[in-house]
């Protein structure tokens, strides 16, 4: 097999990992189900904000799979690299266990697989990839 074609495969599957998760997450957070609530009050953030979160992350989940918009994936992108380090940093201060702090970094692990191997067709001329 190809260099390429395994780029792609990578690409694909960190693609849609990290999409099916901020679809499931966004619907959660929309629905602000129990555990939703009851991380958030953890945290100290306020209920609104949970279902404005979630409306963000599901359009996010759209936004990296859609075919084209090479602006919207570039702001998704800028978005769950805010979300993520944001979650981790929130789980440090606010004395999570250890690992409500290290999952989002794993999140944005493929995150940043999605984003650096994103075929030609799905990004902006001149923005960094490998």
């Amino acid at each position: 097999m190809n260099q390429d074609k395994i780029k792609n495969i990578v690409y694909w599957i960190a693609t849609v990992l990290t999409a099916l998760n901020y679809a499931f997450a966004g619907f959660s957070y929309i629905h602000q189900g129990p555990e939703v609530v009851a991380g958030m009050s953890q945290l100290g953030y306020p209920l609104y904000f949970v279902a404005l979160l979630g409306f963000w992350k599901f359009l996010g989940a759209i936004a990296i799979v859609a075919p084209r918009l090479a602006l919207v994936k570039e702001w998704a992108y800028a978005g769950m690299f805010i979300n993520l380090t944001a979650a981790s940093y929130s789980c440090a201060v606010s004395g999570l266990e250890t690992f409500h702090i290290i999952m989002p970094l794993i999140g944005l692990i493929f995150v940043g697989l999605s984003y650096a191997l994103r075929p030609a067709s799905r990004r902006l001329e001149g923005v960094w990839h490998l």
